[in-house]
């Protein structure tokens, strides 16, 4: 490693309330289209900035030249240069804790960016707390369409002070380090560091090694991060490239490094709750993708997690969400890989149980014949708000009218209890999250001696109907959110499975007064919901068609 430029930071004109307070750790590699972009961000966020210490992992593309020049202009901006790439982000950034000579530190990837304020909003609480670790909201703003989704809200609710970080054990659930401020003697007494090397996921390791040290943390409601995530670069980041198996084995080896740092430190509490968040969030995504490998990728995924499950106790299970453990029971009780797509769809979220609903000789559901053993009786006693119902969609777009239905399959009998009663069908643009049309349809019982009603082992099924307008969606893509209503009072949100019967989810041409021709495309979404693409006009119909032409020939 070699610094190569290294100024000291300028005075600021006039009193500041926090002034050359932080050290901004930001880290790249490769990525001279997007690094200027995050260290300006981040000397924007005024005097509370001492320094911006831009790491540079051997980048081959000019991003160390890029940083020289802007910090001829700029004293506040450090360039270190790493004579070796390291191969992750760990190594980086602990050079850049060893360069800091603020009171404390934050790190910054160099494609995402600091939104104004943020800095001064952490280190308001910090220093307002006393605490070591200061905390706030993330975003994930997809590119470039620019949706945002909140990365772990609950935690950020409203501002708290942490005192232990066992005192709120939803803490290991955020394993990002980049939306926190740290002190950094703190950080120096403590020796804690990311893991060197290629270590992919060393967030997980990094996090565990800070609650494992007991901060007194500060938690506030501000956004103080911009994640961007460009699904379509080049070069995916480790958390968007899934496609490999070593993927997956990388990210149980961060998993269990930082369950034994807790459970070495102690902190058995956060240990297990570290354990129902692997089962809760990563086991859900990753199964979530199990059909979309091939079957070299499922049965080395299969191996892998059945290795790893075996090493949790009942307790660890007990604490996690049902859809978790479920998907776990059905991975250790069979050797192969098997019942994909139903374990697919009980790891969407929310969850969805299609049938069959097999019972054990005693009357205990049971995730099926073959695998009795995996037992489901907890469906018997949750609310049905949190119940994984099972709604099929049949969506079949005609110049006539389109009509939306639904069927809701019984579930052990929880359905009929509840008595379904309507249900409320809404059109959600990805992009931006707006209802563009909200249908209402009524629940009729289905003759039990339909094709419908036989389903599973005696069960039965409940019909909705409603006409859709989707000419008033206009261009997008659009998912189908259910409310559905009970008799009892009872409501469950929920999604539908895309039904794959003959003349189902083809594209098609329908005449529009409004917009001349309308396309539309029905689809499966990799969890198996339904899913909506609309094209209006002439234009945006010709456009869809070019591009599935040109997709065709290459």
């Amino acid at each position: 490693m070699e610094a190569v430029r290294a100024r000291e930071p300028g005075t600021p004109h006039g009193p500041r309330p926090h002034r050359a307070q932080v050290s901004v750790v930001v880290i790249g590699y490769e990525d001279a289209a997007h690094v200027g972009d995050a260290v300006r961000s981040a000397l924007a966020q005024g005097p509370a900035v001492r320094e911006v210490i831009a790491v540079d992992d051997c980048s081959a593309d000019g991003s160390a030249n890029l940083l020289d020049r802007l910090a001829l202009d700029e004293p506040r901006l450090r360039v270190v240069r790493r004579e070796v790439n390291s191969g992750g982000c760990g190594s980086p950034r602990n050079d850049g804790i060893d360069a800091a000579t603020a009171p404390y530190v934050m790190f910054l990837d160099s494609d995402d960016v600091l939104p104004p304020g943020a800095v001064d909003a952490l280190l308001t609480a910090a220093t307002g707390r006393g605490t070591e670790v200061a905390a706030g909201l993330c975003v994930r703003r997809e590119l470039p369409s620019g949706r945002e989704v909140r990365w772990q809200p609950e935690l950020y609710t409203g501002a708290a002070l942490v005192t232990r970080p066992s005192r709120r054990v939803r803490l290991v659930h955020d394993t990002l380090c980049v939306n926190k401020l740290y002190r950094t003697d703190f950080l120096r007494e403590h020796g804690i560091r990311f893991p060197e090397g290629r270590f992919p996921y060393e967030d997980f390791v990094f996090t565990a090694r800070v609650l494992a040290a007991r901060p007194r943390i500060a938690l506030i409601p501000d956004t103080v991060y911009v994640w961007h995530v460009r699904r379509s670069a080049e070069r995916l980041s480790i958390s968007l490239d899934r496609s490999g198996v070593d993927n997956w084995r990388a990210r149980i080896t961060a998993h269990a490094l930082a369950y034994d740092i807790l459970l070495g430190a102690g902190e058995k509490r956060l240990a297990r709750a570290s354990r129902a968040r692997f089962l809760d969030h990563a086991l859900r995504m990753y199964a979530r993708e199990l059909d979309l490998r091939g079957p070299v990728y499922r049965r080395e995924w299969w191996a892998l997690t059945r290795a790893y499950l075996a090493t949790f106790d009942a307790a660890d299970f007990a604490l996690a969400p049902a859809p978790g453990r479920v998907i776990a029971q059905v991975v250790l009780a069979s050797e192969k890989p098997r019942d994909l797509t139903r374990v697919k769809e009980v790891a969407a979220r929310p969850a969805r149980l299609r049938p069959p609903y097999a019972r054990a000789p005693d009357g205990t559901p049971v995730w099926s014949a073959d695998l009795p053993h995996v037992t489901l009786e907890h469906l018997l006693h949750r609310p049905v708000r949190h119940l994984p119902v099972a709604v099929d969609a049949e969506l079949r777009p005609r110049a006539r009218g389109t009509r939306l239905r639904l069927r809701l399959h019984e579930l052990y009998g929880r359905m009929a209890d509840a008595a379904p009663a309507t249900v409320d069908a809404e059109f959600v643009n990805r992009r931006d999250g707006r209802t563009g049309l909200t249908l209402t349809a009524r629940f009729r019982a289905d003759d039990p001696d339909s094709d419908h009603a036989a389903i599973g082992s005696g069960t039965g099924s409940w019909t909705a109907e409603a006409p859709a307008d989707l000419a008033a969606l206009g261009s997008g893509t659009w998912d189908l959110r259910l409310r559905l209503r009970f008799h009892d009072g009872t409501a469950r949100e929920t999604t539908a499975h895309a039904s794959t019967g003959p003349g189902l989810l083809r594209r098609t041409v329908l005449p529009s007064a409004r917009h001349g021709v309308l396309l539309v495309q029905p689809y499966a979404t990799h969890a198996g919901s339904l899913a909506l693409r609309i094209a209006p006009g002439l234009r945006g119909t010709a456009a869809v068609l070019g591009r599935r032409l040109k997709r065709l020939l290459h």
